[in-house]
C-alpha cells in the first residue's frame, strides 16, 4: 500500500488529471447537452464500466501489450475513433429525436444506449490504459500488499474521482440541455453541435501521439 506521502501524491496526481478534461468529460458533455441530465449520468456510468475494465486489465498485466505494440494501440486507437465519429454522424443526420423511435428492438435501443456507448467508447480509448499503467505502478508496493488487489484499490479511487467530475459535468450541462430542448429548433442545434464534438474527439484521439 501506498505511504502516507505516497497517498497525498497519488491523490492529487488523480484529482488533477480527473478535472483535466479529455475524451470521458468531452462525450458525457455531448450527451449532457444531447440528451440532457438522465442521458449524462448514463454516459457516466458507461465511461467508468469501461474505465473499470481498464482498470482490472492492467491489473492483470493485459494493458502491458498496449504500451508495448505499436500495432496493438493503433488498431485499438483507431477504432475508437472511428466509433466516436460513427456516433457524432448520428447524432447529426438521425432522423428523429427520440432514438428509440428508429431501429427499434432491444438490439436497437442497446446499441443506442448511453450505458453502451459510453462503455464501449473508453473500453476503446487505448489513452486510458495507458493512463492506469503510467500512475498506478509507483503506488504498488509488493512487499507489503498484494500487487494486484492494491492496484485495483486504486484504480477504482482514481476512477471514482474522474467520475465524480463527469457527473458534475453531466448535471451541469444536462441543466443547460433540458431548458433547450423545448426548443425544436434548439434541439436540432443541440445534435448537430453534440455530433460535431464527438467527431473532432475521434479525429483528436486518431491524430494524437
Amino acid at each position: 500500500m501506498p505511504t502516507s506521502a505516497e497517498w497525498l501524491i497519488f491523490l492529487g496526481t488523480a484529482a488533477l488529471f480527473a478535472v483535466t478534461p479529455g475524451p470521458g468529460i468531452l462525450y458525457v458533455l455531448a450527451r449532457s447537452l444531447r440528451g440532457g441530465r438522465a442521458e449524462g449520468i448514463r454516459s457516466v456510468l458507461g465511461n467508468g464500466i469501461g474505465a473499470a475494465v481498464h482498470v482490472v486489465a492492467a491489473a492483470l498485466g493485459l494493458s502491458a501489450l498496449l504500451a508495448t505494440s505499436a500495432v496493438a494501440f493503433t488498431v485499438v486507437k483507431i477504432a475508437g475513433a472511428a466509433y466516436l465519429v460513427f456516433l457524432g454522424l448520428q447524432a447529426i443526420f438521425r432522423r428523429h429525436d427520440d432514438g428509440d423511435q428508429a431501429g427499434g428492438g432491444p438490439a436497437g435501443r442497446l446499441s443506442r444506449s448511453p450505458v453502451a456507448q459510453g462503455m464501449l467508447s473508453e473500453l476503446l480509448n487505448p489513452k486510458t490504459a495507458l493512463y492506469f499503467m503510467a500512475l498506478l505502478p509507483h503506488f504498488v508496493h509488493p512487499e507489503t500488499a498484494p500487487a494486484p488487489l492494491v492496484f485495483i484499490l486504486l484504480g477504482l479511487i482514481a476512477l471514482a474521482m474522474a467520475m465524480l467530475a463527469d457527473l458534475l459535468v453531466a448535471l451541469f450541462a444536462g441543466r443547460i440541455g433540458h431548458r433547450l430542448m423545448a426548443s425544436p429548433k434548439w434541439r436540432i442545434r443541440q445534435r448537430v453541435a453534440s455530433g460535431a464534438v464527438m467527431i473532432g474527439l475521434g479525429g483528436f484521439i486518431a491524430v494524437a501521439d
